[in-house]
């Protein structure tokens, strides 16, 4: 069975909608995520370093759009795994983890890997919006669009732009 790889933030996990939220709670201003291509978050979200470092930044991020279904499809057909980084930001380990048991309840906690570096993680499918995270990664590279990554041509890799392409490709 083909082991599929799942990021959280950015692909499951909604990012941009919760820094505009962040920023605008905070700053009164309105980032349109379309000002975004092309630019890194931190650049994008001048206070983006001090909300995903924030108590409950993680815990509350919107699911993305037709995630919640792709998700079960796929843990139904493939030996599934959620990996994500979680120790720059260490209050997320706990968030990301209540966050998962919340929104995809039938992902079991031997298949969710909070790590640092991605590197050590090893799989036929990885779907996920960091170049760097695909970069090593020997297997089928599925980049998820994101502002941050629209702008990046790199033939290793297949964009996809939604859940349903996703599940079109497996």
């Amino acid at each position: 069975m083909k082991k599929v790889i799942v990021d959280m933030d950015g692909v499951m996990a909604d990012v941009y909608h919760q820094l505009v939220q962040f920023e605008k709670r905070d700053t009164g201003r309105e980032v349109e995520i379309s000002d975004c291509v092309g630019r890194a978050e931190i650049e994008a979200f001048p206070n983006g370093k001090k909300h995903v470092n924030e108590i409950g930044f993680f815990r509350t991020l919107p699911v993305m759009k037709g995630s919640r279904e792709a998700i079960e499809y796929l843990n139904n057909k493939y030996d599934l795994y959620i990996v994500s980084a979680g120790m720059e930001f260490p209050n997320s380990l706990r968030e990301k983890y209540d966050w998962l048991a919340e929104h995809f309840p039938f992902i079991t906690w031997e298949q969710i890997v909070l790590c640092g570096s991605k590197k050590v993680v090893s799989g036929d499918v990885m779907i996920d919006d960091y170049p760097k995270n695909l970069d090593h990664f020997s297997g089928q590279r599925l980049i998820f669009t994101q502002p941050h990554n629209e702008l990046i041509e790199n033939d290793t890799y297949e964009r996809v732009h939604s859940w349903e392409e996703i599940m079109n490709i497996l």
